[in-house]
C-alpha cells in the first residue's frame, strides 16, 4: 500500500516536464536493462544479479505508474510517443527475462519481485491502452511497432499472454505471484474488447485444450488451491464466449477423467471412507476448486445447461461419496460445499428449466442429500479445538447453499409435501439444527456466519414461515432473539435481512391471528400464538429496538427498517402505546414533549392493514417524524 501511494504521485511530477523527466528515467533505466540482458548469456555473481533485478523492479514499477497516470487532456496525445518509448523498454524485457541463465532464477525472491512488477506494468498499460475507449491509432503503438514490432492491441495482448503462461508454468511455489498473474488474466478476459481479442489468439485455443498440471506446475502446488478456482473461472469465461458445445466437452475431459476415476474407486471401496486410502486428498480439493471456477463462469441458461447436463445425474453421486469419506476434513469439505453453493445459485437467471422438466426439484434433492450427509457428521463435533475452521465455516456454507436454492425460483416446493418426499423437511430441519449448534455469540461474531444465517432466515420467513413458527419454543425464541440482535448490526445487509424476516413473521401473525378469517386457524399459526403467549416480550423488544435505531441513530437503510414496524404495531396496538410512552420517557426531559408531538403524527391516516399503499403511508409518516425530531434535537 505504501508503494502504491508513492507511485500514485509520480505521474503528476513526471508529466510536468514529461520529455525531460522521461529522458532522465531512460538514462537510468537503459544501463540496468543492458546489464540484465548480458546476464542471460554471461555468468554474473548471484548477489550482483539480485541487485540488478531489484533496480530493474523499481524502474518497471515507476514506468507502470507513469503510464497509468496518462492525462486525458489536449496535450496527452503528444505524450503518447513518450509513453510508447518507456513501455517499449519494459515490453522489451520479455524477450530476455525467461532465457539463458535467467531461467535458473525463478526461485529467487528478487526475481519474483521483478515479475510482480512486470505484471503490475501490464495492469497499468491495460487500463490505459487496451480497452473499449482506446483508439487503435494511438501513438503508443507506433512506437511499439518501431521498437518491438508490436503494432496493435492484439500483438501486445499476445505478449502479455505469453508471459502469463510462462509464470503459471514456472512459479508453482510462489502463490503471491501466481495470484497476481491470474488476476491480470481474469481482468483481460472480463473486458469485453480484450476478451474478444484474447479469444482470437492461437495461444488461447491451445490453453483451453491443455490446462492440466502437466502443463502448468502451479496446479500441483498445495498453496495454489484457491488460485485454481480463478484459473478455471477465467478459462471457462473465455470458452463460453464461443457458442460451441463440442469445445466444452473437450475442455472438461481431464476433469471428467478424474470424476470417472473417483466413481470407480467408490465402487471398489466397501465403505465410502475407503476412498481416503485410494485417492489423494489434493486430487479432491483441486477437483472441486476447478468445478467451482467453471460453475462461477456460467452466466446464462446455455452455459449453465452445458454444465448441468455434464454433471447430472452422472457425477453427483460421486460428490456425495466424497463428502461421506472426507466429512471430517475441512480442507476437502470447504471447496466441495462452496462448489455446491455456486452450482445451485441462480444468478442472472441461469437456472431456467423447461416447464416439463423436473431438474429444479432433482437439484434440490441433491442439496438435501449434501445437508444431511455433512450435517449429520459435523453435529458429532461437540467441542472442536478450532470452532470456526472445523465447524462454523462448513455450516455457513451449507446455510448459504440452502438459502440460494430456496430463493432461486426454480423449485416448486409444494411438490415435496404433496408426494411425501422428505427432502425439503430434512434440509430445513438440518439447517435449523446446525444453526442451534452454534453459540449465539459465535453466530454474531463471525461475519460470514451471520450473513449466511440471516440470509436464510429472510428466505424462510418469506416463503416457509409455517416451518419456522412450528418449531419448539426454545428454537423459536433463539431465532427471534437473534433477529433482534441482527437488527443492531453495523452491517447494512444483515440488518436489512433481519428487518425483512421480522416483517414477514409479524405479518404472518397479523394475517392469521389478528385479521385472519381462516376457519379453522392453521396449526402453524396456533403454534405461533402459543409461542408468543409464552414469551410476551419478544415482539415488544423487536419494536423497541427498531424505534431506537430509526429515531435516534444514523441508519442508511431506514426504509427497510421501517417496514416491519407497522406489522409489529398492528400485532398488538396496546403494547405499542405502552412502548411509545417508554420510548418518550427514555429521552432527556427537555426533549420529551417534542418527541411526543412528533410521534402523534406517526399513525395519521394509517389504516389497520398491511396493504402496500398503507405501508407506504406509514413509512412516509415515520420519515417525517424522524426528520422533525432530529432537526430540533
Amino acid at each position: 500500500e505504501q508503494l502504491s501511494e508513492q507511485m500514485d504521485a509520480l505521474p503528476y511530477l513526471v508529466r510536468f516536464q514529461y520529455d525531460k523527466s522521461a529522458a532522465y528515467i531512460a538514462s537510468r533505466m537503459d544501463p540496468i536493462i543492458e546489464a540484465f540482458k548480458q546476464a542471460a548469456t554471461q555468468v554474473m555473481p548471484p548477489h550482483q544479479l539480485a541487485i540488478c533485478e531489484g533496480q530493474l523492479t523499481w524502474m518497471v514499477y515507476i514506468v507502470g505508474a507513469i503510464v497509468k497516470g496518462r492525462l486525458s487532456s489536449s496535450s496527452a496525445e503528444s505524450q503518447e510517443n513518450i509513453d510508447g518509448d518507456l513501455a517499449a523498454r519494459v515490453l522489451g524485457l520479455l524477450t530476455v527475462m525467461d532465457e539463458g541463465f535467467h531461467r535458473q532464477r525463478y526461485g529467487e525472491r528478487s526475481r519474483q519481485r521483478l515479475d510482480m512488477a512486470t505484471i503490475n506494468f501490464f495492469q497499468c498499460f491495460r487500463k490505459v491502452y487496451i480497452g473499449e475507449q482506446v483508439m487503435h491509432s494511438s501513438k503508443v503503438y507506433t512506437r511499439l511497432q518501431d521498437a518491438l514490432g508490436l503494432s496493435d492491441h492484439a500483438a501486445v495482448l499476445n505478449a502479455m499472454l505469453s508471459k502469463i503462461a510462462k509464470n503459471l508454468q514456472v512459479y508453482g511455489s510462489s502463490e503471491e505471484l501466481v495470484h497476481l498473474t491470474l488476476m491480470l488474466f481474469q481482468d483481460l478476459a472480463n473486458g469485453y474488447m480484450s476478451g474478444k481479442l484474447l479469444l482470437k489468439l492461437d495461444a488461447i485455443g491451445y490453453l483451453l485444450n491443455h490446462h492440466t498440471a502437466e502443463y502448468y506446475a502451479f496446479l500441483d502446488h498445495p498453496a495454489n488451491t484457491r488460485n485454481r478456482t480463478t484459473f478455471y473461472a477465467t478459462l471457462a469465461r473465455l470458452l463460453f464466449m464461443d457458442d460451441s458445445p463440442g469445445k466444452f466437452k473437450i475442455f472438461v475431459s481431464p476433469i471428467n477423467t478424474v470424476l470417472l476415476g473417483l466413481a470407480q474407486a467408490s465402487q471398489n471401496a466397501t465403505q465410502a471412507v475407503g476412498l481416503r486410502q485410494d485417492i489423494l486428498k489434493g486430487t479432491i480439493i483441486g477437483l472441486f476448486r476447478d468445478l467451482r471456477g467453471i460453475a462461477a463462469a456460467t452466466n446464462s441458461r446455455r452455459t449453465y445447461g452445458a454444465l448441468f447436463e455434464w454433471l447430472y445425474p452422472a457425477h453427483l453421486p460421486v460428490i456425495i461419496k466424497c463428502l461421506e469419506a472426507w466429512a471430517d476434513v475441512p480442507e476437502v469439505t470447504t471447496p466441495l460445499l462452496k462448489f455446491m453453493a455456486e452450482f445451485v445459485f441462480n444468478k442472472s437467471t441461469r437456472l431456467t428449466f423447461d416447464a416439463s422438466s423436473p431438474n429444479g426439484i432433482l437439484l434440490f434433492r441433491e442439496v438435501s442429500k449434501v445437508m444431511m450427509t455433512y450435517g449429520s457428521r459435523v453435529l458429532m463435533l461437540t467441542s472442536p479445538s478450532k470452532p470456526y475452521e472445523q465447524k462454523h465455516k462448513g455450516i455457513w456454507i451449507c446455510l448459504l447453499m440452502v438459502a440460494r436454492s430456496m430463493s432461486g425460483n426454480y423449485v416448486n416446493f409444494g411438490v415435496f409435501e404433496l408426494y411425501g418426499d422428505p427432502a425439503l423437511k430434512d434440509a430445513l430441519d438440518m439447517a435449523l439444527r446446525l444453526v442451534l449448534s452454534i453459540p449465539m455469540a459465535d453466530l454474531l461474531a463471525f461475519r460470514k456466519v451471520s450473513r449466511a444465517y440471516f440470509s436464510l432466515m429472510e428466505v424462510l420467513m418469506h416463503s416457509h414461515t409455517a416451518t419456522v413458527v412450528s418449531q419448539d419454543l426454545p428454537t423459536f425464541t433463539f431465532i427471534l432473539t437473534s433477529l433482534e440482535l441482527g437488527l443492531k448490526s453495523t452491517d447494512v445487509g444483515i440488518s436489512t435481512s433481519c428487518a425483512s424476516a421480522v416483517d414477514d413473521l409479524a405479518g404472518y401473525y397479523f394475517r392469521h391471528l389478528i385479521q385472519g378469517t381462516d376457519t379453522p386457524t392453521p396449526a402453524a399459526a396456533q403454534r405461533m400464538a402459543e409461542h408468543v403467549l409464552a414469551t410476551p416480550l419478544l415482539f415488544p423488544e423487536l419494536l423497541r429496538t427498531l424505534f431506537e435505531i430509526v429515531l435516534f441513530e444514523e441508519c442508511s437503510n431506514q426504509w427497510s427498517l421501517s417496514r416491519p414496524m407497522l406489522s409489529l404495531i398492528l400485532v398488538n396496538e396496546s403494547i405499542y402505546n405502552d412502548l411509545r410512552t417508554q420510548v418518550i420517557a427514555s429521552q432527556p426531559a427537555e426533549r420529551q414533549v417534542h418527541l411526543s408531538a412528533c410521534l402523534d403524527k406517526l399513525m395519521t391516516d394509517v389504516q389497520r392493514n398491511l396493504e402496500s399503499k398503507n405501508r407506504d403511508k406509514f413509512t412516509q409518516n415515520l420519515t417525517v417524524v424522524r426528520h422533525e425530531y432530529r432537526s430540533k434535537s
